[in-house]
């Protein structure tokens, strides 16, 4: 399958799942836009080696998705959206009674805002394209919950729901709507943690990764980008023209239990 001629946009896409979209979507031949907050070198060099070993053109634009009008100044300014992916996310850990304010806040405007803006900017360059698959990177927590997470499971719930309605109002038109729910993936920044845990636990590292990390995991194995990416290019596939409006859970089983 190729997706030559398609322009796909991944917002949060200069590291860990976000990234991983982007070079199987490119892989597949969609041109990619990366996106961040930031405005590095190294940003646009990303974009650049994407291009150089896919042969496809891909480009970076800095936009904060805490800001709706950045979050819709991006669509615009890629100038046509085929594929979204609507990765960005933060985290925080708190109990509800001592949650900061203004970390609910930004965990609700970067995780579920956004993608409310991207979407709503996007949608018409797809129906003037006459084709559009819109996918929302959502979480196991989109369909669970965990304690001390209440901002980032209300606003993945948030993102499923959402999806539900998109597909909805594009049902019989050729734009499909979806969200992947990955569990634990292996990012840079998972990876980087397990160091610290092995001496907080005193564990090895198989230790710390089947019996902590992914304790609730079934698989007692990380996703890995490049599977959360070939889900993408799956969900934009012919194969997939009438699946909309679901999850696919990507989570080793932890859904199951």
């Amino acid at each position: 399958m190729s997706l030559e001629g398609k322009t796909a946009i991944i917002t949060g896409s200069n590291s860990g799942i976000g990234l991983g979209v982007a070079w199987e979507l490119a892989r597949a031949g969609a041109d990619v836009v990366l996106n961040s907050f930031t405005d590095t070198e190294e940003d646009h060099a990303l974009a650049e080696k994407i291009a150089k070993e896919t042969g496809t053109k891909a480009r970076y634009i800095k936009a904060d998705m805490s800001k709706g009008a950045e979050c819709r100044a991006l669509i615009e300014q890629a100038g046509a959206c085929d594929i979204l992916v609507n990765n960005a996310g933060i985290q925080f850990v708190a109990g509800i009674d001592e949650f900061p304010v203004e970390k609910w806040d930004a965990i609700i405007a970067i995780n579920l805002s956004s993608a409310f803006h991207t979407t709503a900017a996007a949608l018409p360059m797809m129906r003037r394209a006459g084709w559009g698959r819109v996918v929302n990177i959502a979480s196991a927590h989109g369909l669970t919950a965990s304690p001390y997470k209440s901002a980032y499971v209300s606003a993945k719930h948030g993102i499923v729901g959402m999806t539900k309605v998109v597909a909805l109002e594009t049902a019989q038109e050729p734009i499909t709507a979806n969200a992947i729910c990955p569990g634990y993936v292996l990012t840079p920044l998972v990876e980087a943690q397990i160091p610290d845990t092995m001496k907080e636990y005193d564990m090895s590292r198989e230790d710390v990764i089947k019996k902590v990390m992914l304790e609730r995991q079934p698989s007692k194995e990380f996703a890995t980008v490049e599977q959360i990416g070939g889900t993408v290019v799956f969900l934009c596939s012919p194969s997939a023209e009438q699946i909309t409006g679901t999850t696919i859970s990507v989570d080793g089983g932890w859904t199951a239990l």
